[in-house]
């Protein structure tokens, strides 16, 4: 029985971040590609070893991590320089999601948080999609508690998907206009549904 393999996504502040957080607690496996990301950039792994290949060992710290604010200086400025890097850490990123699915065990719930989903045509590759959602001004206001620039949220939110496009390749909409409590009583339902697919699967 493999794994379930659960996209979970969601607008700018709609507080995906926050029903992963619950999906965890619940015992899912949750990551992301950032967290895949930050793992390949440690000390001696396969990511930091690529960033010194392509840009020398001055990207690295003395302890063989990623420097990676001099990495983001170099490849935002450099359009190149940052397909180059993308060229080489994405099948890493890839590799590290299947040895994710592998450690995760026969009938878990592996749930992967993708920001994009709905713009990048990513819906095939899930078993299941869970969308949180919120109204646009509702996000905006988060966004900008949070420190976000109110301009900058919203060229955001306009970049990405519509909730409607997102609900529409969603199994599941947890909305997320109320408190914690509620948030986590929807969070409980999706993860009981999930759990019975994984079962049948």
């Amino acid at each position: 029985m493999a794994p379930l393999q659960v996209g979970l996504t969601g607008g700018i502040a709609s507080g995906k971040s926050t029903v992963g957080t619950m999906l965890a607690e619940l015992g899912c496996v949750v990551t992301d590609a950032d967290a895949l990301v930050a793992d390949l950039y440690g000390p001696g792994e396969r990511g930091a070893a690529a960033v010194a290949e392509l840009f020398g060992r001055g990207m690295l710290k003395p302890d063989g991590s990623v420097d990676k604010e001099a990495l983001g200086r170099l490849v935002f400025g450099d359009l190149a320089s940052r397909k180059r890097l993308e060229r080489a850490i994405h099948p890493l990123v890839g590799q590290r999601y299947l040895e994710v699915l592998e450690a995760a065990g026969d009938g878990a719930i592996v749930v992967f948080e993708v920001p994009l989903l709905a713009e990048g045509g990513g819906r095939g590759r899930y078993d299941a999609v869970v969308t949180v959602e919120a109204p646009e001004q509702l996000r905006l206001d988060r966004a900008v508690e949070r420190g976000l620039d109110r301009d900058q949220a919203e060229a955001r939110m306009t970049a990405q998907a519509t909730g409607d496009q997102r609900r529409a390749v969603a199994d599941f909409v947890i909305e997320n206009t109320g408190g914690l409590a509620e948030l986590r009583s929807q969070v409980e339902a999706v993860h009981s549904a999930l759990r019975n697919r994984a079962q049948r699967s």
